[in-house]
C-alpha cells in the first residue's frame, strides 16, 4: 500500500494560526480606526459616526506645524538617503568581490542592527557638541539624523534591483563607445527607477512615523506628528490621537498602492 504523499499546502492547523495572528496584529488597528469616526469624547463608548475629530486635527495649529514639519524632515532625509543608498548600492555591486567588500555591507547596515536607542543616544552627544560650537538649533540636526538612520532602508531595495538586473545592456551600451555617465543615465538608470523609487518610499515611511531618534534629537518647538502625539499620550488619549493615527495609516496604505500600481505599469 502506497504512503500517502506530503503536501505542504495542507497542513491542520495553520489556517487557524494564521487567522489569529491576523486577527491580532490587525483587529486593533480596527478598532482604533472605527473609534476615529466616534462622535463621542469617551474612548469607551459610541456615540455615532462623526467626522468631527478629523476636523479638530485638522484645525489644530500644534498639529499643523508638527504635520508639516514631519513632512519636511521626511522627504528631506529620504531624498538624501536615496541619492546615499544609490551611489553605496553602484560601489558595491558593479565591482569585482573584493577584500572588505563583506565589511562594507556590515557597516551600511549597522543601524538595522543596532538598536535604535543606541543610535539615538549616539547621536545626541554628537550633536550637542556641535549645537555649542555652532550655535545652530534648527531642523538640519533631525534631517541629518534621519538621513543617516534611513540610509540602509534605501540601501536595501535599491542593491536588490542592481544585482536581479541584467548587466547584457549596460555592456553593450559600453561596447557601442557610451561614455560611463551616459551608461548610467540611458540604461542604468531607467532600469533602477522602480529599486530607487521603493528605497525613497521606504525611507520616507521610516522618516515620518520615528519616535526614538526624534525625541532625543530635537530641540524645543521641533515636535514631529509622531512625537506630539506622543506627548498628547502622556496626558490623555482622546478621539484626536485616533483621527491622526488613522490618517497615518491612510496615508502608509496609498503609498504601497501608488508604488503597486508604478511597478505593474513598468511590468
Amino acid at each position: 500500500m502506497a504512503k500517502p504523499r506530503f503536501d505542504i499546502r495542507a497542513q491542520p492547523g495553520f489556517g487557524t494560526v494564521a487567522l489569529f495572528t491576523f486577527a491580532m496584529l490587525y483587529l486593533p488597528i480596527a478598532t482604533l480606526v472605527v473609534y476615529a469616526f466616534n462622535a463621542s469624547d469617551s474612548l469607551s463608548s459610541w456615540g455615532g459616526f462623526s467626522l468631527h475629530w478629523f476636523y479638530e486635527a485638522a484645525e489644530n495649529q500644534s498639529v499643523q506645524d508638527a504635520a508639516w514639519r514631519s513632512l519636511v524632515i521626511a522627504v528631506s532625509a529620504a531624498t538624501m538617503a536615496t541619492i546615499a543608498a544609490t551611489m553605496a548600492a553602484l560601489a558595491t555591486t558593479r565591482t569585482g568581490p573584493y577584500r572588505g567588500l563583506s565589511f562594507k555591507y556590515a557597516f551600511i547596515n549597522l543601524p538595522l542592527m543596532v538598536p535604535e536607542i543606541v543610535t539615538a543616544v549616539a547621536l545626541l552627544i554628537v550633536f550637542a557638541k556641535v549645537k555649542v560650537w555652532t550655535g545652530y538649533s534648527g531642523l538640519g540636526y533631525l534631517i541629518l539624523a534621519h538621513t543617516a538612520f534611513c540610509i540602509p532602508f534605501a540601501y536595501l531595495p535599491i542593491r536588490a534591483r542592481l544585482e536581479g538586473m541584467d548587466q547584457s545592456l549596460e555592456r553593450a551600451a559600453a561596447d557601442l563607445y557610451a561614455p560611463p555617465w551616459q551608461v548610467f543615465r540611458r540604461v542604468t538608470l531607467p532600469l533602477l527607477r522602480p529599486g530607487i523609487i521603493a528605497g525613497f518610499m521606504l525611507a520616507f515611511v521610516i522618516s515620518l512615523d520615528d519616535v526614538v531618534i526624534s525625541e532625543f534629537v530635537k530641540s524645543g518647538g521641533q515636535d514631529t506628528l509622531p512625537t506630539y502625539m506622543l506627548g498628547q499620550l502622556r496626558r490623555a488619549v482622546t478621539p484626536e490621537i485616533n483621527a491622526i493615527a488613522a490618517a497615518f495609516l491612510v496615508l502608509s496604505v496609498a503609498l504601497v498602492t501608488v508604488f503597486f500600481f508604478i511597478n505593474r505599469k513598468k511590468a
